[in-house]
């Protein structure tokens, strides 16, 4: 049956930032296909594991701040050893800074490079150790749109620099270890009603320019990244990797 391709039953799934937003969409839609997910952000919501649980989930937790150099690794080995394997890493702890290139300090800059970029890296260096003893595994990494565009209004060249990197090392990725049964794939998403998001939404001048900018009049919810990323992590997508998903409401169109 096509829907059973959906089906992720007996996988393990390690998602980061994963108790809000579109890592809680993420992480709602994997473990309703199957999955025993284990959720990690750097800090704790025992009232949204709670929540997930009693609906069912199969959940467990670890905190992690994926700014410590170390974290990563550490984080993979820990949710490795407490499930037995990783079948799926999803990459979604993740920060958004505005700011003129001219005045954007050295410390933001090497801090949003680290989260965004860097700990990305150190994740997947450590889910292949795992997935290559396996033969098997899918890396499914958060991007943006703003790894294809500038977007206006808000200057962010730093966070847009950080994003485009995410999508080249998802597709240097897939085509590296597709041999050893590795899919790797991206999604890109627009504008997501989240907290991280609910700032610009709300700006008098930013909100209108960028419901214009998006064709579908409306703004994109967790749950429409969370149903693409279940896509991405089942064999319904087999034959996918390194791909770029982009789900913006057509803004990139325009």
């Amino acid at each position: 049956m096509i829907l059973d391709l959906f089906r992720i039953d007996g996988k393990v799934a390690l998602v980061t930032g994963a108790t809000r937003g579109i890592g809680l969409g993420i992480v709602r839609a994997l473990g309703e296909a199957g999955a025993h997910v284990v959720m990690s952000s750097r800090v704790p919501k025992p009232e949204v594991i709670d929540e997930l649980r009693a609906s069912g989930l199969k959940i467990d937790y670890l905190q992690a701040d994926i700014e410590d150099e170390a974290a990563p690794a550490k984080l993979v080995a820990d949710a490795t050893a407490l499930t037995g394997r990783l079948d799926i890493l999803v990459n979604n702890a993740g920060v958004a800074q505005h700011g003129e290139t001219h005045s954007f300090t050295a410390a933001n800059y090497r801090s949003l490079m680290n989260i965004n970029v860097d700990s990305v890296f150190r994740a997947c260096q450590a889910a292949l150790v795992p997935m290559r003893l396996q033969k098997s595994g899918v890396i499914l990494n958060i991007g943006s749109i703003s790894g294809f565009i500038s977007n206006i209004p808000q200057p962010q060249a730093a966070y847009n620099a950080s994003k485009a990197a995410v999508h080249m090392l998802t597709k240097s990725l897939a085509s590296d270890y597709a041999a050893e049964g590795i899919r790797a794939n991206a999604i890109a998403p627009g504008y997501i009603d989240t907290d991280m998001t609910s700032g610009g939404l709300s700006d008098p001048e930013w909100g209108p320019i960028w419901r214009s900018m998006t064709p579908l009049p409306m703004v994109g919810t967790p749950q429409d990244i969370g149903t693409a990323a279940l896509y991405l992590c089942s064999d319904a997508s087999r034959y996918v990797t390194g791909e770029v998903l982009v789900i913006d409401g057509g803004y990139l169109a325009r």
